[in-house]
């Protein structure tokens, strides 16, 4: 009830058609699921939050089968209606005719709910090329109006006299590089601010925080222990990117390896 009579649908009138035309236009499901991720991605936060509650609640629905005969045909088939068509639209006889259509996007969006809620990795890897390529642009830029500076200066030398001997030359700092599967987290907010974390295949953004919550467990002021935090991919060829808890930290780190790690409050 709460659903059907929302003001607006939960999709929102301007991505509804969106939802139908995925499955009527498309046939593959790993493909329809793409879309479908997409679509998600772009709901507004307040529908996006919402759709993710109802569905979790359907799933336990589900769940519970055996006790209450819904299984997830009846589920989508209740369901469905409510969501696609909404509160002051008459059902127009197609729209009644496209019911199996809608019931099919809610079998989707309860079995695979688990990878809706995150950016896609095929996205992510778009993401990095687009930075990675413009960034090459900006080095190669960079390279060209260094070249030309260096020409001016070697011209420049060449008509000035030579240096006296024994005049002193300073050699570039050198700053020494991380070992290579190590990166260093930063957490300001926290007593110890940084710490240097080996990774291995196995190292997940979650065992990163919970290192953290070890280490600064008494030092950490109470409101910070209170907070839920979540671990930032900053830099490199990503702008910034929280990421999952489940994500595995090498996998991270090899896609990006001159970001910056931070750990901060997470977003509400």
């Amino acid at each position: 009830m709460f659903i059907r009579e929302l003001p607006s649908p939960l999709f929102t009138v301007e991505y509804l058609p969106a939802f139908i035309t995925l499955v009527e236009k498309i046939s593959k499901i790993k493909l329809q699921l793409q879309a479908l991720h997409l679509l998600i991605m772009l709901m507004p936060e307040a529908n996006r939050d919402t759709a993710k509650a109802f569905l979790q609640f359907l799933k336990k629905v589900v769940a519970n089968e055996g006790k209450n005969k819904m299984n997830l045909w009846n589920v989508s088939m209740i369901v469905a209606p409510n969501l696609f068509i909404y509160k002051g639209k008459r059902a127009n006889q197609q729209e009644m005719q496209a019911a199996a259509t809608t019931a099919h996007i809610v079998r989707l969006l309860i079995r695979y709910q688990d990878i809706l809620w995150t950016v896609p990795s095929f996205l992510i890897s778009q993401v990095r090329k687009m930075n990675e390529a413009a960034m090459n642009s900006k080095r190669q830029l960079m390279f060209d109006k260094g070249v030309r500076k260096l020409l001016r200066r070697k011209t420049m030398e060449r008509e000035r006299p030579e240096r006296p001997e024994g005049a002193v030359t300073f050699p570039p700092y050198l700053q020494s590089d991380i070992p290579e599967g190590v990166i260093r987290v930063y957490a300001p907010l926290h007593s110890k601010v940084s710490m240097a974390i080996q990774l291995n295949g196995q190292t997940k953004a979650k065992d990163i925080l919970a290192r953290f919550h070890c280490e600064n467990s008494h030092g950490s002021s109470q409101n910070v222990r209170g907070q839920i935090q979540s671990l930032h991919e900053i830099g490199g060829n990503i702008g910034q990117h929280c990421l999952d808890p489940e994500a595995f930290m090498l996998d991270v780190y090899r896609a990006n390896p001159h970001a910056e790690w931070v750990i901060k409050p997470k977003a509400t």
